[in-house]
């Protein structure tokens, strides 16, 4: 009984699984009597829907990958004063 349970469970979980899987690969489409977004000012066409769903560089910076591979000194630093003796 559990078994069976269990079994109807993960077969539910496979097929919803595959189902969400199998999305649309067709070009994005404005629904039928909708329009586009207006032309920003300053730009000669209306973007297209690749270019509105693909990310600017500020919002997907690129990663600095750079790794520190040896410490070092710190330097003498002017402005790290100690603080007053008799603060007013």
């Amino acid at each position: 009984m559990m078994r069976a349970r269990i079994a109807r469970g993960l077969a539910l979980a496979a097929l919803a699984l595959a189902l969400a899987s199998c999305g649309g690969r067709q070009p994005l489409k404005p629904v039928q009597g909708q329009r586009l977004p207006a032309v920003p000012v300053g730009a000669a066409t209306a973007p297209t829907a690749a270019q509105l769903t693909t990310p600017s560089i500020q919002a997907r910076p690129e990663r600095n990958v750079e790794l520190l591979t040896q410490s070092k000194v710190r330097g003498d630093d002017q402005f790290d004063l100690p603080p007053e003796s008799d603060p007013q």
